[in-house]
């Protein structure tokens, strides 16, 4: 595959640029760490003193070198028992920033006439958040089990399945895309994990964010400095 780094931070592989932005009708996003600038379940862990220990379970899981995502993500919720809403609402006030260029990219999506997904194998105290605040159309994500205000360190299942993992965001997308009448190659799915390749894979375009190696040897296009809106460069309608 050839590759191309057209500017310092930005490499594209298989795709000659400059595309079309309203060829596309979708943009489909992973949130922690691409969307947000962190991983919500290792700041949740920091709560109750546990975050080195869940946060090495995320980069390995993210790395790839943990292949089952949902046991991974069951094992590091365990951990949460204990954590209160009110030390979420922290880590939210606190903690949580939108990554450079999130802003920008999804409001010029919007204004190109895209509808924007966010799908993440995190949870929904966040991700209904981000998508309030970005106007987000749709979002698919885990929901923690909570009792008197208290994290029981167990999820919730929901009509669609149990856990949001790589699968999940593969099928999530190409609902989102049968539902709207488009094909899959008229979407576009931005991640930086290794549970983000399946939608990766099933979109026409696929862009990984400050990515890990695996994700980013699959992309077609790479950003690995700079913001989000960096990917607007690609298109010659903006």
């Amino acid at each position: 595959m050839q590759t191309t780094e057209i500017s310092p931070g930005l490499v594209i592989q298989g795709v000659t640029p400059p595309l079309t932005l309203s060829d596309f009708k979708l943009i489909a996003f992973d949130m922690d760490s691409t969307l947000i600038n962190i991983e919500c379940v290792d700041e949740i862990a920091d709560a109750v003193g546990r975050k080195a220990e869940v946060a090495a379970i995320t980069e390995a899981s993210m790395r790839g070198e943990i292949t089952d995502f949902k046991e991974s993500l069951r094992q590091r919720v365990a951990l949460l028992q204990g954590v209160t809403l009110a030390d979420m609402e922290q880590v939210y006030l606190e903690r949580l920033q939108l990554n450079p260029g999130a802003a920008n990219l999804v409001a010029a999506c919007k204004k190109a006439g895209l509808k924007v997904l966010l799908v993440s194998g995190g949870f929904t105290f966040f991700s209904d958040r981000v998508r309030d605040l970005l106007r987000i159309d749709y979002a698919r994500a885990n929901v923690l089990d909570v009792v008197d205000g208290v994290l029981t360190g167990r999820m919730v299942d929901q009509d669609w399945g149990d856990i949001c993992d790589g699968e999940e965001k593969r099928k999530t997308l190409l609902e989102t895309c049968a539902q709207l009448g488009i094909s899959p190659m008229q979407a576009i799915a931005m991640g930086d994990g290794a549970n983000d390749l399946p939608m990766m894979g099933a979109a026409g375009l696929s862009v990984a964010y400050h990515a890990k190696p695996t994700v980013r040897d699959a992309a077609k296009v790479c950003i690995n400095s700079g913001g989000l809106d960096r990917l607007l460069t690609h298109f010659r309608d903006l």
